[in-house]
């Protein structure tokens, strides 16, 4: 078992050192990984290498009895791949026996958006006689007009805003950075912030920070707080879909495609690697020309 546990270390560090990839990525691959190894070893499967096709079925078998999603099983079975994929490069096994592993199929779901109606709703909310109210106003504007992820949007600090030539930079997926424009709203609801409401929440610490948006006690402001900031912006706006960050970055793709933005324009602008992963966004316009016609056309 020590074996192993070297092993998966040696894997963790090749994602960390030469993959560049982020915590949140390698925790999800340690996960999957250290899951298949309890599942090794109710098998008295003697390390990585004896493992053969038929336990990879055994293992597929176990995690659809255990109800988890295609796409979690998807998941699963690629972080696996691309572990034997490593310890063949390495030769600490002599083959992958994940390599032709079927990967079930996941079940599209369009990815939900809000229309503009809807965003005029959320953003006339605001109290922006507050600190807190600027901040929060700040943070809308700029998840809509950039499309930002969570992440990327509590990482910003003040150096990473340009207000002269309206871009910010940001620190992306595995620590890539990209430019991304910002809107003139945006603009002036984060200038108005940063000279107003953020100097205020300053003053609620000793310890000075670049971080463009704090908390109430003047720290970074984390994931968690935003997600909660969106959630009463909606009970104040009595909405009763679902909001998100990622609801937001949604929007602000579909919206730009509606619109007749290049998709290879939006796939650099929400940092996607690959173009199948800014794709599922034209479902949504077709979906929605779809209905257009059904409303709109005589015969239809």
């Amino acid at each position: 078992m020590k074996k192993v546990i070297t092993q998966l270390q040696l894997f963790v560090e090749y994602l960390q050192i030469e993959k560049n990839c982020s915590p949140y990525t390698v925790t999800q691959y340690r996960k999957d990984i250290e899951q298949f190894m309890s599942f090794m070893k109710q098998q008295t499967c003697n390390g990585f290498a004896a493992v053969s096709y038929a336990d990879v079925r055994l293992y597929l078998s176990e995690l659809h009895e255990h109800g988890y999603a295609r796409r979690t099983v998807s998941r699963k079975l690629s972080s696996l791949r691309s572990f034997y994929r490593f310890l063949e490069r390495e030769k600490l096994v002599a083959g992958n026996p994940f390599a032709t592993a079927f990967s079930p199929k996941a079940n599209l779901r369009l990815p939900q958006f809000f229309y503009k109606e809807e965003l005029a709703q959320l953003f006339s909310v605001f109290d922006v006689s507050t600190p807190l109210g600027q901040r929060n106003q700040a943070i809308l504007e700029i998840l809509y007009a950039t499309g930002i992820r969570v992440s990327e949007c509590c990482g910003l600090t003040l150096d990473d805003v340009d207000l002269f030539i309206g871009m910010i930079l940001v620190k992306g997926k595995g620590r890539k950075e990209r430019y991304v424009p910002v809107g003139s709203f945006a603009l002036e609801a984060v200038e108005h912030y940063i000279n107003s409401g953020r100097k205020k929440l300053l003053t609620k610490t000793e310890k000075p920070t670049k971080a463009l948006f704090l908390n109430y006690r003047g720290g970074r402001l984390s994931d968690r707080s935003i997600r909660n900031i969106l959630n009463d912006l909606m009970k104040k706006a009595a909405m009763h879909t679902h909001i998100s960050p990622h609801v937001l970055r949604h929007t602000f793709a579909t919206h730009l495609l509606n619109e007749g933005a290049d998709m290879r324009a939006v796939q650099e602008l929400l940092g996607h690697t690959h173009l199948s992963s800014t794709q599922i966004y034209t479902h949504v316009t077709k979906d929605r020309l779809r209905q257009v016609y059904m409303d709109h056309h005589p015969r239809a």
